[in-house]
């Protein structure tokens, strides 16, 4: 029976542009070992003794050097099978918002770029980054929906 498993964590990056928002979205560099020269949001592996929550906060910092005005944990998680293993994959999604657009890119990714909502859509390479990217959009965008994200300080 498939494994069931939570060690990997995924990040929307975004900053206000007056009553709309741009995303982060960054290019793997051509020498990653795993899907190089694709573009994605803010994903990594749980380091043992972290918290998910605090993964995410450490590598918003380490690979785009921004430090989050605000942050949150989105109220759905992504997931992928992995055959290799044999183990279904659970990902808490994580939402942080910046107020500096000067990213600083890690080794493990060779560009950036801020881009609207229809934009970063159709620049992420995964399928179902693309499906978190629009809930954290239509959450940023209705009040109501807003106020359900949950604040971590």
């Amino acid at each position: 029976m498939a494994e069931i498993l939570s060690r990997f964590i995924e990040c929307i990056v975004f900053i206000r542009q007056g009553v709309d928002f741009k995303f982060l979205c960054l290019k793997r560099s051509g020498e990653a070992k795993v899907h190089p020269g694709i573009w994605q949001i803010v994903t990594a592996k749980i380091d043992e003794g972290e918290k998910a929550y605090e993964t995410a906060k450490r590598e918003v910092t380490e690979e785009t050097g921004l430090k989050p005005v605000n942050f949150y944990v989105a109220p759905f998680v992504n997931q992928f099978y992995n055959f290799i293993d044999d183990s279904v994959n659970l990902i808490p999604v994580f939402i942080a918002e910046t107020d500096s657009e000067d990213v600083k890119i890690s080794y493990e990714h060779s560009e950036y770029k801020w881009l609207n909502f229809e934009d970063a859509r159709g620049k992420i390479y995964w399928q179902s980054q693309k499906k978190i990217l629009a809930e954290v959009y239509n959450h940023l965008k209705n009040k109501e929906l807003f106020n359900t994200l949950r604040k971590i300080k």
